[in-house]
């Protein structure tokens, strides 16, 4: 934090997930003169946190955090390939542009950390992976794994092959749930409950049993054991659930190496 306070921080892009981050720093301590941002369209919020909002740079930052869409990479990175090939590191949260990709924009020698954050970041709920170039020093990793914490829990990653799987698995996790809450609801208006009961059922049960496997010592697998007696009407849904040809583990595997695969073509 100190390292941040004195040679500042930089904020490329303060959306939905810049926000989020930003609105974390601050409540822990980050002194708003320590930050600048860049971003063309500043909401009200942004305006009055007191942060440098599309200022001259510090001339050397501890730390670029590059959070804009990666359709719009191109135009913003090259307003600070300037601090590019030094001892500022460059930690982006932009889906699907290796390493590789940042080290031709900004130069070989600059360490670069690429972080795959989801979106309950946004409720600071979410769990970004991270990986850095050779670059990159383990204070570095630290200090991005502080910052990112802001947001939820964070993992470090072996290889930076390892964001493809943590993509389809985290990255786009939560619509896979999402779309479990919403098959929830139907099944359970086409058993007889209203929709707007059946919607709010899937809700809490979803969440609440997240929130149960995430704060229990024991494991998912036990937790379902919990819940299943024997012959039960619990198992009889699960005899579907858990089915070796049609039930959720083959689906999600199917799911998954589809997302990886989709991935790998658009990169």
């Amino acid at each position: 934090m100190d390292d941040l306070k004195t040679r500042g921080l930089v904020l490329l892009g303060c959306g939905k997930m810049g926000s989020a981050m930003l609105k974390g720093w601050l409540a822990g301590g980050l002194p708003p003169s320590s930050v600048t941002v860049l971003d063309p369209h500043p909401s009200e919020w942004l305006q009055s946190t007191g942060v440098a909002l599309n200022t001259d740079l510090p001339a050397n930052p501890a730390i670029v955090l590059v959070a804009v869409k990666p359709q719009m990479m191109g135009d913003a990175l090259p307003t600070l390939q300037k601090l590019g090939n030094g001892d500022t590191v460059f930690l982006t949260v932009a889906a699907g542009i290796s390493i590789a990709t940042y080290e031709t924009m900004l130069g070989a020698d600059t360490p670069i950390i690429r972080a795959m954050p989801n979106t309950p970041a946004a409720i600071g709920r979410g769990i970004t992976g991270i990986v850095g170039n050779v670059k990159v020093s383990g204070a570095a990793l630290d200090m991005a794994e502080g910052l990112l914490k802001a947001v939820g829990q964070v993992v470090r990653l072996d290889t930076e092959a390892q964001i493809r799987p943590l993509t389809a698995i985290s990255g786009c996790g939560p619509a896979y749930v999402f779309h479990l809450i919403e098959a929830m609801a139907l099944a359970g208006e086409k058993a007889g409950l209203s929709a707007d009961m059946a919607m709010q059922l899937a809700k809490a049960t979803v969440g609440g049993a997240g929130q149960l496997a995430e704060d229990s010592d024991e494991g998912p697998a036990q937790l379902r054991i919990n819940v299943t007696s024997p012959g039960g009407v619990t198992a009889e849904a699960l005899r579907v659930l858990m089915d070796e040809t049609d039930g959720f583990v083959p689906l999600m595997e199917r799911a998954v190496a589809a997302a990886i695969t989709r991935d790998e073509e658009l990169a």
